[in-house]
């Protein structure tokens, strides 16, 4: 069974039509029937098929790795470059017959999967709610009210955004359209660094400036002080910027 024909039973099992795979992995629906018909030519490249094949894996419950490996296996230019150094040196044998991989296996490792993925969910889950204290620079209290950005507060790839009078910034971060990893920098002291997944949002503030790291700017949607600020990158692209009050 090959990766395509695998992927289309795992979607057929989840009960999801390609249109409704396609919405929720904000995948065309073209290029995953050229995925499902094992054809990886359209996906740009190794690093672009592996993500694809990761963001797929989450919405029909199937364990990333187990795609990532039979990827490799049958697409990857970098494993085949090296298997044919090893041929070429003897080092290794050309393989006769490809082993076909059970479904049953599969399907039972998927299961196996999911619970664990489930159970960290929740574990993540609850951890958000812990409150994260932060640290001031300065012995002066920081403001308590909310303040909230003027309309000439604006975004851009320079690194830093200074919005308009504000005596306290306060920041929301919001996985809305996929995953991303993300790092808040508040005087030097970490307030948070991991993932945040699609659906969930984090909150931040602080007196004077924010550091904020992205590993996926366009699928995250930020509010400054209130405003909603517009995309700082596109899909995968890493973003680092610093908000500061005057």
């Amino acid at each position: 069974m090959s990766l395509g024909e695998f992927l289309r039973g795992a979607r057929e099992s989840a009960g999801l039509s390609i249109d409704e795979l396609s919405e929720r992995t904000s995948l065309r629906a073209g290029l995953l029937k050229e995925i499902e018909n094992n054809n990886f030519i359209h996906c740009g490249g190794d690093t672009y098929a592996r993500g694809h094949l990761r963001n797929i894996a989450q919405i029909i419950s199937v364990d990333p790795q187990t795609l990532i490996d039979l990827y490799n296996e049958e697409h990857s230019s970098e494993v085949r470059k090296i298997h044919d150094m090893l041929v070429e040196n003897n080092v290794t044998r050309i393989p006769i017959e490809r082993k076909t991989i059970s479904w049953k296996s599969l399907a039972l490792a998927s299961v196996v999967v999911l619970a664990a993925v489930a159970g960290g969910q929740i574990i993540i889950s609850n951890s958000k709610t812990t409150v994260i204290p932060v640290k001031v620079a300065s012995p002066t209290p920081s403001a308590s009210a909310s303040v909230t950005a003027s309309p000439s507060a604006s975004a851009t790839k320079s690194g830093e955004v200074v919005p308009a009078a504000a005596d306290e910034l306060t920041l929301v971060i919001t996985a809305a359209r996929g995953n991303a990893k993300i790092d808040v920098v508040v005087n030097n002291e970490h307030l948070y660094k991991g993932p945040l997944f699609q659906g969930d949002s984090k909150t931040f503030t602080a007196p004077t400036a924010i550091g904020i790291y992205l590993s996926n700017a366009g699928d995250l949607d930020l509010t400054l002080n209130g405003e909603k600020i517009a995309p700082l990158g596109a899909r995968n692209e890493e973003i680092r910027k610093t908000f500061r009050s005057k």
